[in-house]
């Protein structure tokens, strides 16, 4: 039944990346847009007459759409592996503070001009920076010596109260050097977006998502005891200090690696595996394999939603998320039937 519906979401994924690519303020017919696409990865041949449609479904909507699925499907993997980490039905990717981290550096490198070396990619290289950094420090300031050492509680309210510092930090880099463009760049940082996607900034998120989301499909046994509490986790034989360590540090590098090209995307991380639990129930190896793929379409038609609604103007990607995400969260709020988070 889970192949089945698997093998029926990857459908769904395909088709929902094609109507995506062709569809926009120049909308492109599926065929045309499969024409490109294989002229593209094959070798066909266009016409002149047609090199200015192609240039728009190969070198801007492919990577963006591309771009959509591969954050939305690693927002979801790492949704399941956050709230298995600090045991609270309620947290997503970006409650420890990674995000603000993230886009403290972005901010830090546009007001100061730092990492100039890495040309176009400054501001991504300084908002993955700076999402390391955020992780590492919340990490430190959670963890206390003894037997109860980093506790899901303490890694939860660690994470908010610095997740406030770090607003407060690029509100004051922002205050001190004010500029018209740091306005739109803080917008940008903290509701996400896929606009600034290209060929180049693709390969080292999707290597880094995919790797992440195998090493989670892995762990997944790990993840159904760590649910169950410290106490049964132990009696089983998992260490749970070293397991939360590492799912700390593989759920941080992926959320960095996102944040870095698209922002902070909210409600997708939250959202998308109470949905997969619904259906498959809280066992982590079925919520792991269909919840990349709930993930990545979703991303991908909120995206399509966020730059044709208003065209030739583009909503920011976590208003379009949160309108999305708020109603779906309430409404399991209300479902009888269903324990808030399955776990």
């Amino acid at each position: 039944m889970f192949i089945k519906g698997a093998l029926g979401l990857s459908a769904a994924l395909l088709v929902s990346i094609v109507l995506a690519i062709g569809l926009g303020p120049a909308p492109v017919p599926p065929a045309d847009t499969l024409r490109y696409l294989g002229a593209a990865l094959a070798g066909g041949t266009i016409t002149l007459d047609e090199l200015p449609t192609y240039e728009i479904i190969w070198q801007l909507r492919t990577p963006r759409v591309l771009l959509a699925a591969v954050v939305g499907a690693g927002l979801a993997a790492v949704g399941v592996g956050v709230q298995a980490l600090v045991r609270n039905p309620l947290a997503d990717p970006f409650v420890l503070g990674i995000s603000s981290g993230a886009s403290v550096g972005a901010v830090t490198v546009m007001v100061t001009g730092a990492l100039a070396f890495a040309g176009i990619h400054a501001l991504s290289v300084g908002a993955f920076l700076g999402a390391l950094a955020a992780a590492a420090l919340v990490h430190a300031a959670a963890r206390r010596r003894g037997p109860a050492g980093t506790s899901p509680l303490r890694l939860v309210l660690t994470g908010i109260a610095l997740a406030y510092a770090f607003q407060a930090v690029m509100a004051l880099l922002i205050y001190l050097v004010p500029q018209g463009e740091a306005t739109s760049t803080v917008l940008y940082w903290t509701l996400g977006g896929f606009g600034a996607a290209t060929w180049e900034s693709l390969p080292v998120v999707t290597v880094v998502v995919l790797a992440g989301m195998v090493l989670l499909r892995a762990g997944a046994r790990d993840l159904d005891v760590l649910a169950l509490g410290d106490e049964t986790a132990a009696s089983s034989g998992v260490d749970t200090r070293i397991l939360r360590r590492r799912l700390f540090v593989l759920t941080s590098l992926m959320t960095g690696s996102m944040v870095a090209v698209s922002g902070a995307i909210g409600f997708v991380g939250l959202i998308v595996p109470h949905l997969v639990r619904m259906v498959t129930g809280a066992v982590h190896g079925r919520v792991l394999l269909l919840a990349p793929l709930v993930g990545a379409v979703l991303a991908v038609w909120v995206d399509l939603l966020a730059r044709t609604v208003v065209a030739p103007r583009e909503l920011p990607l976590g208003v379009v998320t949160a309108l999305v995400g708020v109603p779906v969260f309430l409404v399991l709020l209300r479902r009888r039937g269903y324990v808030f988070g399955g776990v």
